[in-house]
């Protein structure tokens, strides 16, 4: 379900430096964390979504994260907009 969320978002940021971001902007809706990914990456991504109030699901792998959001190399996050 959450990769159908990521291909049929209008707008939508991938990576960590970019989903930071976002969050940091106020412009991400929901974050995606993939399942395998790092977790020194994503830690403080969960941190700063619980203190924006972004919410945050898991999917199951970085390589179908990228594939959902439409790149050819991984992904271990992304940011839906608002």
């Amino acid at each position: 379900m959450s990769y159908e969320k990521v291909k049929s978002a209008k707008s939508l940021w991938i990576g960590a430096k970019q989903t930071k971001k976002a969050i940091q902007q106020g412009k991400a809706r929901e974050v995606l964390i993939a399942a395998d990914a790092d977790e020194h990456i994503t830690q403080s991504l969960v941190q700063l979504c619980r203190n924006h109030g972004v919410a945050v699901l898991y999917v199951d792998s970085m390589k179908e994260l990228g594939k959902a959001c439409g790149i050819d190399v991984g992904a271990a996050t992304a940011a839906i907009l608002e």
